[in-house]
């Protein structure tokens, strides 16, 4: 399917609409008559996005000075095009935005293309030490332990769901329920792979045990649930059963950095049923795997550890039961 439009203009949920259905379609960014070819990809299947700018004869694909943009060379209709496209599923919304400024500076800037996509992330750069609400992989992960902390209070109750929620409170892990620990992590990629932060956090505290709890989420259209609408929907619920906990409730929402201000019109649904796991059964580092002579030289770990392998156990300390986001 392919459209046109006046303008480099495309507003987000027309975007967010097609990777949804997986549907894959193409948008003219530049005026017909115009000396280059502007266009607007939605392709593979409807999972991936990028700009097509068409290259004069001799002209080579600029270099990107972005790790996570690649800039590379593709036909379309028998004519030499420049992609600007990414891998990073999770930066997809912030990417478009990205796409759409250097579009702008082509067409209506009559800029080339080198110029305008460096000049897009010059611009961009002087803002990046600027706060702009939560990053994206904090959101995501805010949206998934808010669809657990509604889980843990169909089965406790609000007031005692708020008080287990102790993930805002910067603790080594997001639940602690009455007999064992939960830690969530979510993500928007095919595959269960999750970034890992420090050797303490699937590390059980005082011999209780902790579960792992890994979501995933994909875009959902216009069938699918922003941060806001699920934070004002559990803020409600809350609010319903005890106005204690509601308050509570919403200071938890202010240290995580969520603000009811913050631009928000990504919209998530569930890819899978979650998975629960035993710590214990994960691929994982801890401190104990380390002697004292290496620890005390090492600050910080990250790691990334994929589950996929993996299937659900018996047991868990939370019924995810007909899960979905509040």
């Amino acid at each position: 399917m392919t459209e046109s439009t006046d303008s480099p203009e495309l507003p987000w949920s027309t975007v967010e609409h097609y990777l949804g259905e997986r549907q894959a379609t193409s948008y003219r960014l530049s005026p017909s008559t115009a000396e280059r070819a502007v266009w607007y990809e939605i392709g593979d299947g409807g999972q991936e996005i990028s700009l097509q700018v068409e290259l004069d004869r001799n002209q080579q694909p600029p270099r990107s000075s972005l790790p996570a943009v690649t800039i590379d060379q593709v036909l379309r209709q028998g004519r030499r095009m420049a992609r600007i496209h990414t891998t990073q599923v999770a930066l997809m919304r912030d990417f478009h935005d990205l796409l759409i400024a250097v579009a702008d500076r082509i067409v209506t800037g009559d800029r080339a293309l080198g110029e305008a996509f460096e000049e897009t992330v010059h611009a961009w750069g002087a803002l990046l030490d600027r706060p702009r609400g939560l990053g994206v992989e904090r959101r995501m992960g805010l949206h998934g332990e808010l669809a657990v902390l509604r889980a843990v209070a169909r089965t406790h109750g609000w007031p005692e769901a708020i008080a287990a929620w102790t993930g805002p409170k910067a603790e080594q892990h997001d639940f602690g329920l009455p007999s064992s620990d939960l830690e969530v992590k979510t993500t928007a990629s095919e595959a269960r792979r999750h970034t890992i932060h420090g050797l303490g956090q699937l590390t059980e505290t005082d011999g209780r045990p902790l579960w792992f709890a890994s979501l995933q989420l994909t875009r959902g259209g216009l069938g699918g649930r922003s941060l806001k609408e699920s934070a004002t929907a559990v803020v409600r619920d809350t609010r319903a059963a005890d106005r204690i906990a509601a308050r509570r409730l919403e200071e938890a929402l202010t240290s995580c950095g969520w603000s009811e201000s913050d631009p928000d019109d990504e919209r998530w649904t569930l890819r899978s049923e979650p998975l629960l796991l035993p710590a214990a059964c994960l691929p994982r580092l801890t401190a104990s795997m380390l002697p004292a002579s290496v620890l005390e030289h090492i600050s910080s770990v990250d790691y990334r550890i994929h589950v996929d392998h993996l299937s659900p156990e018996p047991g868990s300390p939370v019924d995810l039961t007909d899960f979905r986001l509040p």
